[in-house]
């Protein structure tokens, strides 16, 4: 059995959960050793990773009035600590250190938030199971659940979404990309890559207003939200530039994909006033996208995005509103 899943199968995080989803699980957790005494992580400190004992003990402290440190709670083998501060993206509330020579479990929280998104049932037992346990720490068992789900459901989306459009941010499909790359052993996989800026963004942004700018964004995310197929990611990276990762999509698929999104974008306009008090103007949009295939363009993650930015430049700079395959850039 793999030693992780044969160490997290009877932890209540976990309770319930079958063979496959302890395995995928399993994937996600960094084994870490801990000598007596070593600060696992500090009161204040930002809070990323989540923590299972695996064995020996972990306490938590905190500093009382006279300024001696006290024991606020002990943590066994089997029991976790740290993931309300991913849950709530607030600092450590807490010191954590190692009572004696301790190995841990430890669960990044951008992975926390992937597990939820990529592994629904997966996320939802763990939070069960998170209420479940802190209930009886807290003896708060009555809506506990509610609210862990709820504060869960808040935190997960504000750390790998833009809050404007609703689309993932740059920081969620840097890592979906790199995943993809690196669960393929020895050749790079079959993956495309879309950057996309709007057209003379900046210029309708600075006409009629930031509230404008704002709402072009909005309504254009919304629209790509809707093209992208079951497992592509579609995110906004900054400002009016977007970025698609087509995992398994080849270059036809990918050119096809982006015609589709440049056509969307040019059917789209808006009506604002041309000054105080002036009469609605019409505006339409267009966008330039570049596109840029794996293994044929690039061969890792970076090397992909460098090439679909290049073939974005060159959309760009043979007149805007189209598309450029980086294949196709002399």
């Amino acid at each position: 059995m793999n030693p992780i899943v044969e160490a997290i199968t009877d932890t209540p995080l976990f309770a319930g959960m079958s063979g496959l989803e302890l395995n995928a699980v399993s994937a996600f957790l960094e084994p870490r050793r801990f000598l007596k005494g070593d600060v696992i992580f500090k009161r204040g400190e930002p809070g990323t990773e989540m923590f299972i004992v695996r064995s020996g003990r972990v306490a938590s402290l905190a500093t009382d009035s006279d300024g001696n440190e006290r024991v606020l709670y002990e943590f066994g083998s089997g029991r976790f600590f740290g993931e309300m501060s991913i849950i709530e993206n607030e600092p450590r509330s807490a010191t954590c250190a190692a009572l004696e020579d301790t190995e841990l479990l430890v669960l990044e929280g951008l992975d926390f938030y992937r597990l939820v998104w990529e592994h629904p049932m997966i996320g939802t037992r763990m939070l069960a199971s998170m209420a479940r346990v802190m209930a009886g720490w807290l003896d708060e068992a009555s809506g506990f659940l509610h609210d862990l789900v709820r504060w869960g459901e808040t935190a997960r989306k504000r750390a790998v979404t833009d809050a404007l459009t609703g689309l993932f941010n740059r920081r969620f499909i840097e890592e979906s990309t790199h995943n993809r790359f690196s669960r393929n052993s020895g050749e790079p996989p079959v993956c495309s890559a879309l950057m996309l800026d709007l057209d003379r963004f900046h210029e309708l942004n600075e006409r009629y207003g930031t509230k404008a700018g704002d709402s072009i964004i909005s309504v254009a995310g919304a629209a790509y939200a809707k093209l992208v197929r079951d497992g592509d990611v579609a995110a906004r990276l900054a400002g009016d530039e977007f970025a698609f990762f087509m995992p398994d999509a080849g270059p036809d698929d990918a050119m096809a994909a982006a015609e589709r999104i440049r056509a969307e974008t040019e059917s789209l306009y808006f009506e604002f006033a041309d000054g105080p008090g002036g009469f609605p103007v019409r505006v339409s949009l267009s966008a330039s996208i570049g596109v840029a295939s794996s293994p044929s363009d690039a061969a890792d993650a970076v090397s992909l995005f460098a090439a679909a930015d290049k073939a974005l430049f060159k959309a760009k700079e043979s007149g805007r509103n189209r598309v450029a395959s980086f294949a196709a850039i002399p």
